[in-house]
């Protein structure tokens, strides 16, 4: 994750978002390297918009908010009658 995060950093910054800064940002956090997460981060990102994704990312965690409300909706509600008359069946 702090592979990612070093990513995004460098990315606000306006840091060219390049192996050797990625290696950086994450020794300067105190984490230990690992050349190849760094590696597979960067050739990942390679031709990707960041700006761009990040702000299709900001409109897609909106729109899942309502849809939990309509859920509730949804819900059946067994009636006490009717698994009453099912447990009579069962003792006669």
């Amino acid at each position: 994750m702090e592979y990612i995060y070093g990513a995004l950093l460098l990315h606000k910054l306006g840091q060219p978002v390049n192996e050797a800064n990625l290696k950086k940002v994450v020794h300067a956090a105190g984490v230990e390297v690992d050349e190849a997460k760094a590696k597979v981060l960067i050739a990942s990102l390679q031709g990707v918009d960041i700006a761009s994704e990040l702000a299709n990312a900001s409109a897609m965690a909106a729109a899942p908010a309502a849809a939990p409300a309509e859920k509730k909706e949804e819900k059946k509600e067994e009636k006490p009658s009717e698994s009453a008359a099912g447990l009579s069946a069962l003792f006669g």
